[in-house]
């Protein structure tokens, strides 16, 4: 099952994904502020979902300035690629100084890397680091549910913003290309922002990957 929770001032899809035989989950992109935390976690409640990881896509702000408040409520794990570390705990890397939130999350309880595994219940996870919008952005591929959570690499009728700190279009076409292209057309997708789509969809129809 999965929930999807459109939130904080940025809009971001905070996905809560729970495996339906053991009710074992987990958050993706925790970006809510802090007034919303008590609308997530209702959810989380609702569906009697066990919080095992907090994943984060990459380390921006709008991604991860819920970490915090899941990881105290829920005894979660915080998890982000090695390359964002810094960013969790860091305002000005994490670029929420610029914009006066200073945010601050937990450093992570697990640090991710290209190939690892996240298991929840009877769900197994392939960690695919498409760098690109951020140094350690990656993808989350469920193979035998056929789909990818995708951070802010790969949007309906989109791709990422290369034009942050860290940011670079050449690997971020290279990350789509090389590893989310290479998927089945029928893989659905789930963005960081906006409305889910597929492989297949935006192979045809996204005008940014006539780049590649």
């Amino acid at each position: 099952m999965i929930v999807t929770l459109v939130v904080g001032f940025l809009l971001t899809n905070c996905y809560l994904v729970i495996c339906d035989r053991t009710r074992e989950s987990l958050i993706i992109d925790p970006g809510f502020a802090e007034h919303e935390s008590v609308h997530v976690l209702n959810e989380v409640g609702k569906y009697n979902a066990r919080v095992k990881y907090v994943i984060n896509t990459h380390g921006h702000a709008d991604h991860i300035s819920g970490n915090m408040k899941v990881m105290e409520s829920m005894n979660a794990q915080i998890a982000v690629h090695c390359e964002d570390v810094e960013m969790l705990t860091n305002p000005l890397k994490n670029l929420s100084e610029m914009l006066g939130l200073k945010v601050h999350s937990p450093p992570p309880d697990r640090i991710l890397h290209d190939g690892d595994e996240i298991k929840v219940g009877s769900l197994r996870f392939e960690v695919i680091h498409t760098p690109g919008h951020t140094p350690g952005s990656i993808s989350l591929y469920c193979r035998s549910e056929n789909i990818v959570f995708t951070g802010d690499t790969l949007f309906a009728g989109s791709v990422g913003r290369v034009d942050l700190p860290g940011a670079s279009l050449e690997k971020l076409m290279s990350s789509i290309k090389s590893k989310l292209l290479s998927m089945p057309d029928e893989t659905i997708v789930y963005p960081g922002h906006g409305e889910p789509t597929t492989i297949g969809r935006e192979r045809r129809f996204n005008p940014f990957l006539e780049l590649i």
